[in-house]
């Protein structure tokens, strides 16, 4: 039975808390103490496991009547209806601070808060870094449904006025993201952010720089060799081109995902850029590394930690070490280190594509069309990854450079 003001207004508490209902998942729960606190149980699937029993926190009587809890139990019903968490969207209104739920800022961190678990951490922090300076100052509080086109264009071009055109353009695609997400749970007509494709200048392709010379790697090697900063730094700055990983990667290696016994490094899925597990096969050089560094970081978390043992390395340690040996933005990156092993492998020691393809993580195929797992063609890396690095010494100790391939 249903619910009325008389009922809920004459309970009374008693030794232990207990629960009168409603109706539709909506009751009220009654402390030991006399607290009377209204409670929505709902069911919803967050991870695609199936529906779990959720609870909402609609508030306390006699603050909330019982006809305001029912309306606020119904708003939570139509966000189950689009398939909308209410908690998600709760939790979202508490990060921003706006009681309305459905602002472009609350359903900007809703969305953030639905998908951050299928990125990596710094890419999850760098989009939301990117909403709160650039978009929630001038969007956030606006119910998204009323924002126009021309409106969100106003915003994308203040980005575009700084010089920042790429940011522009990544920018709107985050609308994009935001607004398609918006359209597919009922609270908005329709994605204004592809209504602005070809409105912007066009983004400027740019290529991380890299070395990809012979003779100029050579010179490289001998740099990073008579580096005189940080110890830290400069074993980071010798492996780099040893594994050719991607700079966050690296960073973020830890002990613990090493195997020495089998010279494997396994970077866990929530760390690479496609969601994917990834092992790198050691050389005999990257652990005679590896060997000289862990006596000083070993009993920590990271293999190169920052200024506390608990944090990774600043992700400009690295960068900062190349331009302090006299490598402009124009000559080299940390990401170059990548660049330069697939041209050397390709063009010089003529490796078969898909195995560099693969070992620099990228979305390989095979004849079937199914992506290679992890430990595809692992004995052929492993040989590719001694060879690699044995060439890179060559070069170093000034041994006859192999030139690249010509067509013919």
């Amino acid at each position: 039975m249903s619910l009325n003001e008389v009922k809920v207004r004459n309970a009374k508490p008693k030794e232990k808390p207990y629960k009168l209902s409603d109706s539709e998942g909506l009751y009220l729960y009654i402390t030991e103490t006399g607290g009377k606190l209204w409670r929505f149980k709902y069911r919803f699937d967050n991870d695609g496991k199936g529906k779990k029993e959720k609870l909402l926190a609609l508030g306390s009587y006699p603050g909330i009547s019982l006809l305001n809890a029912r309306q606020r139990r119904d708003d939570a019903r139509k966000l189950l209806a689009n398939n909308v968490d209410p908690g998600a969207v709760r939790k979202a209104q508490k990060q921003a601070k706006i009681e309305d739920t459905e602002t472009f800022e609350v359903i900007s961190r809703e969305w953030h808060n639905k998908f951050k678990s299928t990125w990596t951490e710094g890419h999850a922090l760098k989009l939301m870094r990117r909403l709160e300076l650039d978009l929630f100052p001038w969007l956030g509080a606006r119910p998204i449904k009323d924002i126009t086109a021309p409106e969100l264009l106003a915003v994308l071009r203040r980005t575009e006025s700084r010089g920042a055109v790429d940011g522009a353009h990544r920018l709107r695609g985050i609308c994009n993201m935001v607004f398609r997400y918006a359209t597919a749970t009922g609270r908005a007509q329709h994605n204004l952010a592809q209504d602005l494709i070809g409105s912007l200048p066009p983004a400027q392709k740019r290529h991380l720089a890299a070395i990809t010379e012979p003779n100029e790697v050579a010179n490289l090697l001998r740099a990073i060799d008579n580096y005189h900063g940080s110890f830290i730094v400069r074993c980071a700055l010798r492996i780099s081109p040893l594994v050719f990983v991607r700079p966050g990667e690296l960073r973020h290696m830890q002990w613990d995902e090493l195997d020495f016994e089998k010279a494997e490094w396994h970077i866990p899925a929530a760390k690479m850029k496609l969601r994917q597990p990834h092992i790198v096969p050691l050389s005999t050089q990257s652990i005679e590394i590896l060997n000289e560094i862990k006596p000083l970081t070993g009993s920590g978390i990271y293999v190169f930690p920052g200024r506390t043992s608990s944090n990774p390395m600043s992700n400009n340690a690295i960068l900062a070490a190349l331009r302090n040996m006299g490598y402009t933005a124009e000559q080299m990156t940390p990401h170059g280190f990548r660049a330069m092993a697939r041209t050397i492998l390709d063009e010089v020691l003529q490796v078969r594509p898909d195995l560099i393809e693969h070992q620099l993580a990228h979305a390989v195929r095979d004849p079937l069309g199914r992506a290679y797992n992890r430990t595809q063609h692992l004995p052929e890396r492993r040989k590719m990854m001694q060879t690699w690095a044995d060439y890179l010494d060559g070069l170093k100790a000034g041994a006859k450079v192999i030139p690249f391939r010509t067509n013919a």
